[in-house]
């Protein structure tokens, strides 16, 4: 029986594949899927047959593995359920103080070594050489990576929901990079479905620099993204006959509003360091991913992959300020929109595309007018702790006085992210 022809026998099997983007990725994710899961009919998020997540991804991915739903993440960025814990950037942000404090200890020590090394041989090297030495007592992360596993655990282990990879009904593998050797490590996978879902995301999501590595079984464990973007293949290799991926991680391309004079010359270096890091790094990843796609293509004729992913001229996006609640809420407002004009913009390949699984656009939700918010029951949000509030105030005003001489230009109706 030929291939194609023993594939149509059989049921067909849908996954999820989710790339990282830190917690800014993760808050486009929600928007972006909240808009798949209104618009596509007959497909439930919380059924799919695998879930695969890198980095922020694996977050979500995990959640929608737990039962989850769109609506309550959607929520959770906004308000405090009863029985929830709120999605809060200070999660992914809070200092790595015992770092920190060990790496301290390290200093006097390390001078003492640099200057009798100078001593001993100050024709072989300078003391700015010797003293690099010194170097090594930086922190391996800025920040500590402690409680993005308590909330998980937190999370998982309320209404049912399991922190056990084994005890999920359907399959989640989170993806990370062994350090010391440079290769995946599949959390979920076999020897590895033990760990718990908490601490493989924890690890998973160990951005080098930011977060301090995780230490599982003697594995030093480094954010999955480092390898490839979206770890698609890993879904693909399992027979998965549709695959839906996510990814927020694209450049921005500024010429167009240099040119027309919606942004002065050098807005991303005005922006700072982290500004050209984060575009530096989105431009490596996106690159990475478009070869990516083109391969599967080949090794995996016989799937079908939709990739959705933000404009490039979504400036909000690119210059927002995570901590900032403002921000938060318009991140996960342009993945709704952007999406929905994506799915409205491909409506035609992708409708026959979906039909076989039994998946329709629901054209009367696409071509209406709606909101995010509005769309899981929230007509206005609930008044924040005044300790967030003043927080959260006073960095929306230090993010306007920083970008007051950067005009931000209006969303483009124009949607990228087609089929490959």
């Amino acid at each position: 029986m030929p291939a194609k022809a023993r594939r149509s026998s059989k049921r067909r099997r849908i996954g999820l594949a989710l790339a990282g983007g830190g917690p800014e990725g993760a808050v486009y994710e929600i928007g972006a899927l909240r808009a798949l899961d209104e618009a596509l009919d007959g497909l439930n998020l919380h059924e799919l047959d695998i879930y695969v997540g890198v980095s922020a991804g694996a977050f979500i991915a995990s959640s929608l593995a737990n039962d989850l739903t769109t609506t309550q993440m959607v929520r959770a960025l906004v308000k405090h359920e009863a029985g929830e814990h709120p999605f809060v950037p200070q999660t992914f942000f809070t200092p790595n103080y015992r770092e920190w404090a060990k790496r301290s200890l390290m200093l006097p020590r390390l001078f003492a070594d640099a200057m009798l090394e100078f001593r001993r041989g100050p024709e072989e090297q300078t003391l700015f050489e010797s003293l690099t030495k010194m170097a090594r007592a930086l922190p391996v992360g800025l920040f500590d990576n402690e409680p993005i596993r308590r909330y998980l655990e937190r999370t998982f282990s309320i209404k049912g929901r399991s922190d056990d990879f084994r005890e999920l009904r359907q399959r989640l593998i989170v993806v990370a990079t062994d350090l010391e050797s440079g290769r995946p490590i599949l959390f979920g996978g076999e020897g590895w479905d033990h760990i718990p879902i908490s601490t493989a995301v924890q690890a998973s999501t160990a951005v080098p620099g930011f977060y301090p590595p995780v230490r599982v079984e003697g594995r030093y464990c480094v954010d999955g993204i480092l390898l490839k973007t979206l770890h698609a293949s890993v879904a693909l290799k399992e027979g998965v006959d549709l695959l839906l991926c996510v990814n927020p991680l694209v450049p921005a391309d500024l010429r167009d509003a240099v040119s027309a004079g919606q942004l002065k010359e050098g807005a991303i270096l005005k922006k700072g360091l982290a500004t050209v890091l984060s575009q530096t790094m989105r431009t490596l990843i996106n690159s990475r991913l478009e070869v990516g796609m083109r391969e599967y293509q080949t090794r995996f004729p016989d799937s079908e992959v939709l990739l959705f992913q933000p404009e490039r001229n979504e400036f909000d996006l690119f210059f927002s300020n995570i901590f900032s609640f403002r921000s938060r809420r318009r991140v996960c407002e342009l993945a709704y929109d952007a999406t929905r004009r994506n799915l409205r913009a491909r409506r035609k390949t992708i409708g026959p595309m979906l039909a076989p699984y039994g998946i329709t656009l629901r054209e009367d939700i696409l071509d209406s007018p709606r909101d995010i918010w509005t769309s899981v029951g929230l007509d206005q949000f609930s008044e924040r702790d005044p300790v967030t509030s003043q927080f959260s105030t006073a960095l929306d005003q230090f993010e306007v006085a920083v970008t007051s001489e950067m005009p931000v230009a209006p969303a483009s109706p124009r949607t990228r992210g087609a089929r490959r």
